[in-house]
């Protein structure tokens, strides 16, 4: 474009009622006011910039467009007291690169800061932001008319937690990562054959450091430019969806990282911190805390929440760190927070903020699911907000997390002293929507992988893995399962390699992969194992006792009578011979699914495709089935009499 043509300041796409709303923190759609737009003007293409910096003493685009000159196009302040300032060059079109050039009012500070708005920036560690369209030819029509049936709460949800750069790589072309679309070949297909229901990618949201794998993010509004455009990353959503595989984004409100370029000190003053350092500043990440009680900082944060829903076909948000959002203290030693008004450590405008988020998810959004990653009791995270709660959707279900885990790594010799370590998560078990994760964070700093925190030989491993993946299918909640742990990854996670998917030609490693496809098949086809995950008439003990022989037994139910799934776990590598199990009712008990199965690696040991319930009471159930119980295994056995 000719650079000397002039900016013009009398178009805007902002009405009063926009400023009204920004300013009172409920304006939900700011990515159709603010940002860069290409726009036509009285035939006339350009592009549009509205950017809010209330304490700049003036604003400017720069760019490629005019050798990055702070003079050449010079930004307007509108004169409603919004601090937005506004303009349009004439002849800019979409792929320019651009920043904006703030001078403060405030210590001499001047900055060239992307665009908070921006749909598209550039590749990092290049930190400009890009003019960019958003049309895109969608083909999902089919998962976006189903889709509220399948997020439903009592639908089954079976999530494939994914880091896009690190699936899979092509190690032939300098091990790089795969882009959108070599994804959108690979992943959907994979993603359908292993029977998952949905992908959740960890934070595409553009970030300058990769090793953050996204949660420090300074992109609110775009999908990380490092495997593609946006485009490109709408097929593949659209590529997943017509699979039947639903999509969920990691999105971080919680904190943002220092880059001169981003969010952090933006007009020069903290805009989007709080100003308070003992409020403002994440001490254990480094990082700065948004300021949930500043209106326009609210409606940023809710528009880029419904912005992946609206133009990405985005199906649920799981919201990272909102216990660091909820107190005041987290992470921080006395002295180092101050009191709420009330003097008690609760964060009262981020609680009102996450409330806020929730109402304008499902208002607008009725399909889509918000899932909290929460690891405190705070109450009511998963209740409505009408009655108190946070208005999530869903909870991640830690203490489970944690407390399973720390009994599968124990040597099977002393389990039978933690047994409590596994029938504690049903005393709270339907206080919330939960979601049982084995996630990321279970994988990195020296944890280990899944299958690395099996004791035993190697046998013993891969069975302590079988039987504990079939006890989280079993137990009440939906699933979650890192990427790599499908198929029992040996080494640790490590962001800059692909998933080890040579280990795929030996037979152990085939079986846990079988073992979780026919897990997920199962779980699909049988409401008793999902219909009523949250509500206790879905579970019921048959035997929580049985700590001496480290066994549990436990029924889940549908909604529908009649429909009944007995799980029967045992946790020693003892095989258990005549071993006798109440059950609520007479006839054939088919024993669906068995991790001893020679298919998946096991020993082989089981009944024989089923038992036959007799008249003999025990546990306080009217028959009973007396079974062989393999060592290291879990069984699902489906009433049929």
């Amino acid at each position: 474009m000719d650079k000397t043509e002039s900016i013009k300041h009398d178009i805007t796409l902002l009405t009063e009622g926009d400023i009204y709303l920004f300013r009172q923190g409920t304006h939900a759609r700011l990515y159709e006011k603010l940002g860069a737009h290409p726009f036509v003007h009285k035939d006339q293409s350009g592009t549009l910039f509205a950017v809010w910096a209330p304490n700049a003493q003036s604003v400017s685009v720069i760019g490629d467009f005019n050798n990055w000159s702070a003079d050449a196009h010079p930004l307007k302040l509108r004169n409603d007291d919004s601090g937005i300032w506004e303009g349009f060059i004439p002849g800019l079109l979409p792929g320019s690169v651009y920043k904006y050039h703030i001078v403060s009012r405030y210590h001499g500070y001047r900055a060239d800061k992307g665009d908070p708005f921006a749909v598209y920036w550039e590749t990092p560690p290049k930190t400009a932001s890009k003019i960019w369209e958003m049309d895109y030819a969608w083909s999902d029509e089919n998962w976006m008319n189903r889709r509220k049936a399948a997020n439903d709460l009592d639908a089954p949800i079976s999530i494939y937690e994914v880091h896009s750069g690190s699936w899979r790589r092509m190690l032939e072309e300098d091990n790089r990562s795969l882009n959108y679309r070599e994804l959108a070949k690979w992943l959907p297909e994979y993603v359908r054959e292993m029977g998952f229901t949905h992908v959740e990618f960890l934070p595409v949201t553009e970030h300058p450091f990769y090793g953050s794998w996204g949660y420090q993010t300074t992109g609110y509004f775009a999908p990380t430019a490092r495997y593609g455009t946006p485009q490109d990353f709408m097929f593949l959503v659209d590529s997943l969806h017509q699979q039947e595989i639903g999509v969920i984004l990691d999105w971080v409100p919680s904190h943002f990282p220092d880059d001169t370029h981003g969010l952090h000190y933006f007009d020069g003053t903290n805009l989007f911190e709080h100003a308070d350092p003992k409020r403002g500043y994440h001490p254990e990440w480094h990082s700065y805390i948004f300021n949930y009680g500043r209106h326009e900082v609210r409606a940023f944060l809710i528009s880029s929440a419904l912005f992946w829903l609206d133009k990405y076909h985005i199906d649920g948000l799981r919201v990272d760190a909102v216990a660091s959002m909820l107190y005041l203290d987290y992470g921080r030693r006395e002295g180092e927070w101050t009191p709420n008004e009330h003097g008690g450590n609760e964060d009262l405008e981020a609680v009102s903020f996450l409330r806020s988020l929730n109402e304008a998810v499902y208002r607008d959004y009725p399909g889509a699911q918000t899932i909290a990653e929460e690891s405190t009791a705070w109450p009511a995270v998963s209740r409505p907000t009408y009655l108190g709660g946070l208005g999530f959707g869903m909870k991640w279900n830690m203490g489970w997390m944690h407390d399973t885990l720390a009994y599968f790594t124990k040597d099977p010799i002393h389990r039978k002293h933690h047994h409590n370590q596994l029938t504690f998560s049903l005393w709270y078990a339907f206080r919330e929507n939960f979601l049982l994760p084995f996630s990321h964070d279970e994988v990195v700093y020296g944890k280990g992988s899944m299958i690395g925190k099996m004791p035993g030989d190697d046998w013993q491993k891969f069975a302590n893995l079988r039987a504990l993946y079939g006890y989280m299918y079993g137990h009440p909640g939906k699933k979650l399962l890192f990427m790599g742990s499908e198929f029992a990854q040996r080494r640790e996670w490590n962001h800059d390699q692909s998933l080890e998917w040579d280990l795929l030609q030996y037979a152990p490693h085939r079986g846990i992969q079988d073992w979780l496809k026919d897990l997920n098949r199962f779980y699909r086809e049988e409401a008793a194992l999902y219909e009523q995950d949250f509500v206790s008439e879905g579970f019921e003990w048959i035997d929580c006792n049985d700590w001496e022989e480290s066994t549990l037994s436990f029924i889940r139910t549908a909604k529908r009578s009649g429909e009944i799934i007995l799980v029967v776990c045992n946790f020693t590598p003892i095989l258990r011979i005549n071993y006798r199990v109440g059950v609520p009712r007479g006839g054939w008990w088919r024993e669906a699914l068995n991790s001893d199965a020679e298919l998946y690696g096991g020993s082989g040991h089981g009944n024989l495709g089923g038992v036959e319930a007799a008249p003999v009471s025990v546990h306080g159930r009217s028959h009973s089935l007396v079974l062989s119980l393999p060592p290291l295994t879990t069984l699902f056995l489906k009433a049929e009499g």
